[in-house]
């Protein structure tokens, strides 16, 4: 009866303990450490301050821990709008049933939210302060209409003087400096007609010269180009991606295979994501040959 007793004891130990590792959630500051280098790296490639990035996504996705962060790595509320073509996730916001953008990656999520201000006529007036002005920005961006909150503007600032995320402009120079924006002094870096940026292997390339060069992980640089799990070589023309390839094609709905192919191969030619591709042509087996003449559904 005692061991019986024990082992029941010991039972819902060890439930508690799992239920509340699965609950773990991060902090503010866990959440700068973990994101500030991507904020960086499109502050030098888009001109956005990397403290108003960080403080969109901390208050916009509370850290990380939204439902929408963690269901679609969505971290700064991007709603679809009509000319959002990817995934999509319905929650309820200032509507119920609301639509909004859903993404592979919480890095996708961060790159989309740099073009969606880059591009954006409305915040077009912002890129007129620099990037230490942190205060105009987020007053900007409640101006602009990007949320509806009142106090937005406010939030964004306490959020930015309470991490001390403003001290990253003044050493951005450096801690950039090994990641994106001093890439081309290094890597040669192109774009695909996807709009993703590579390089493509040289002689004597390898996995972490190019990730040591580009700030990226070795586990990052396998996850952007879909490599499969033992993949240790390099061939010189091979494409490699530096960021995440996207859903879908942009510029094509399908292509016919000008020779035999595998979808894995597809999806590095095109830029775009294996499992998305792979559903898209209702297969079940990213290396399985596919002969000469084979249509390959692209979006």
């Amino acid at each position: 009866m005692n061991s019986f007793k024990l082992l029941i004891s010991l039972l819902l130990l060890f439930l508690l303990f799992g239920k509340t590792n699965a609950n773990i959630e991060l902090s503010k500051q866990e959440y700068r450490l973990k994101f500030e280098q991507i904020a960086l790296s499109h502050q030098s490639q888009f001109n956005i301050p990397a403290s108003i990035t960080l403080a969109q996504g901390i208050l916009e996705s509370n850290s990380g821990n939204s439902v929408l962060a963690k269901k679609a790595n969505n971290h700064f509320g991007i709603k679809c709008y009509s000319n959002w073509t990817g995934e999509k996730i319905y929650m309820d916001d200032d509507a119920a049933n609301e639509c909004f953008r859903s993404y592979s990656s919480a890095e996708e999520s961060y790159k989309d939210h740099s073009e969606f201000l880059k591009n954006g006529k409305r915040y077009q007036f912002l890129f007129s302060y620099s990037v230490d002005d942190y205060r105009n920005w987020a007053y900007g961006l409640k101006k602009a209409g990007y949320a509806t909150n009142p106090e937005y503007a406010e939030l964004l600032i306490k959020i930015i003087e309470e991490l001390n995320l403003n001290k990253l402009s003044e050493n951005s120079n450096v801690l950039v400096s090994s990641n994106f924006s001093n890439l081309t002094n290094e890597l040669s870096i192109q774009t695909h007609s996807n709009d993703v940026n590579f390089v493509v292997v040289n002689q004597g390339d390898s996995f972490y010269q190019i990730a040591r060069k580009s700030g990226l992980t070795l586990r990052q640089l396998h996850k952007y180009n879909d490599f499969e799990k033992k993949k240790e070589t390099l061939k010189v023309g091979y494409i490699i991606y530096l960021e995440p390839k996207r859903n879908r094609s942009k510029t094509k709905k399908e292509i016919t295979l000008e020779k035999p192919m595998t979808l894995r191969e597809v999806s590095q030619k095109e830029a775009i994501r294996l499992k998305p591709l792979m559903r898209k042509n209702q297969s079940s087996s990213p290396d399985e040959q596919l002969p000469k003449g084979e249509k390959v559904f692209l979006r």
